[in-house]
């Protein structure tokens, strides 16, 4: 997935494989049936292009990593715990983009938000992790 959200545009399975080829020996076929497998869960849709198909991405990188941190968390047998020990395993840049994503989310009409201190207002989510 990683070398078809890199282009952001659909490519074949030669494409995929000379940008490998590059690191390491790969056989044609691996390429194909893997961009086959990715087809077939629906993570990737592919179009004819002559004898060939061009693979493009079905959802962004960011989609597909959020649908996984929920899968994660939903999963779970104590989501706050979770998320807990997550926002702990956080380093400060990370935490910041949490905070600024959490002001996105809640909308500038809500009033909820973090300070760039990371000091809280009413009704904000922790902005530090809990630390």
């Amino acid at each position: 997935m990683t070398r078809v959200w890199k282009w952001n545009r659909p490519v074949t399975v030669r494409e995929v494989l000379e940008d490998l080829q590059r690191e390491r020996s790969i056989a044609y076929t691996t390429v194909m049936t893997v961009l086959d497998n990715l087809h077939q869960k629906g993570w990737v849709r592919r179009e004819a292009e002559g004898r060939a198909y061009r693979y493009a991405a079905v959802s962004t990188r960011a989609a597909y990593a959020a649908a996984l941190m929920n899968d994660a968390w939903s999963h779970s047998d104590n989501p706050a715990a979770a998320l807990v020990a997550f926002f702990g395993m956080m380093s400060d840049e990370q935490r910041r983009a949490l905070r600024d994503a959490v002001r996105i989310v809640q909308g500038p009409e809500t009033g909820d938000t973090v300070s760039d201190t990371g000091a809280e207002n009413p009704g904000s989510v922790q902005g530090d992790g809990g630390r």
